[in-house]
């Protein structure tokens, strides 16, 4: 019989529980602590022997992976901890926007895997192959969502809520996008790791607030690859990612059954950055 893959999660909002409740009976995992801020989200869900009082003692409980769902900043309090002794599964990629933080996991994954789950990232490893050929001259995310999908900090959460049709609230570079809708942005994240060669300064996002988008959250790719860009003879590719939410969701339904894929793909890969 092959070995259980040990497993500790740091949250239990949405994903964590859906997460939680698709692992807990499988063959090939054991969940080994279940940590959240607030303990009474875990009452009747969880067993008391698998709950995680103080998150500092993560070590005591010999994960195999740690999987956050919780908030950028913990991967700013105990990524470098977490990665020490175990591969680290960071769900809220936008604390890497920070480059004391992406350069303390980066740096820390020497014995263990970083891995970034895609999300709704459509051909993040083709944009990583790019960025390790140094070929990768552009990327560009926009983002489409219902104003009341957003869940955005000051000042752009003042202006998505006077929005009544559809207006472009940021656009630029990628780094100062994540403190201000650090819980939308992620895939944009995401496809920073892989851009590595432009990273989060040069990767640009964009984000648009749509009244008429109350059914689907809009993701577009643009990717510029070798060639003369600015004669237009460069290699591009477009993407467009058109995925069913209910409304108000900031997470669309098809981000909480990629979560789980990334975590089944969270192994195996070695020491190093890994998208999954």
């Amino acid at each position: 019989m092959a070995t259980q893959r040990r497993i500790g999660i740091v949250g239990f909002g949405k994903i964590g529980k859906y997460l939680f409740e698709n692992i807990k009976d499988r063959d090939d995992f054991e969940i080994v602590f279940v940590w959240n801020r607030s303990t009474s989200a875990m009452d009747g869900i969880v067993p008391p022997n698998l709950v995680l009082d103080d998150l500092s003692k993560f070590a005591s409980r010999n994960a195999d992976l740690i999987i956050e769902v919780a908030h950028p900043c913990i991967s700013d309090q105990y990524g470098a901890d977490f990665i020490s002794s175990a591969d680290y599964f960071v769900g809220s990629p936008t604390a890497l926007a920070d480059a004391h933080v992406e350069k303390k996991l980066r740096d820390g994954a020497i014995k263990h895997g970083l891995y970034i789950p895609s999300g709704a990232l459509w051909g993040g490893q083709d944009i990583q192959k790019m960025a390790d050929r140094g070929t990768l001259q552009g990327l560009k995310i926009t983002m489409t969502k219902h104003p009341d999908a957003f869940r955005l900090e000051s000042p752009l959460k003042e202006v998505n809520e006077t929005v009544l049709e559809p207006t472009v609230l940021y656009d630029g570079p990628v780094k100062d996008l994540c403190p201000l809708a650090p819980n939308n942005v992620n895939t944009m994240a995401a496809a920073c790791m892989m851009a590595h060669n432009l990273g989060f300064e040069k990767v640009q996002g964009c984000i648009a607030s749509d009244p008429n988008a109350r059914e689907y959250h809009l993701i577009q790719i643009d990717v510029i690859g070798p060639g003369d860009a600015s004669a237009g003879k460069a290699f591009t590719v477009s993407t467009t990612r058109k995925s069913p939410a209910s409304y108000k969701a900031v997470t669309s339904n098809a981000t909480y059954v990629s979560f789980f894929s990334s975590v089944l793909r969270a192994q195996g890969q070695g020491a190093g950055v890994h998208l999954c």
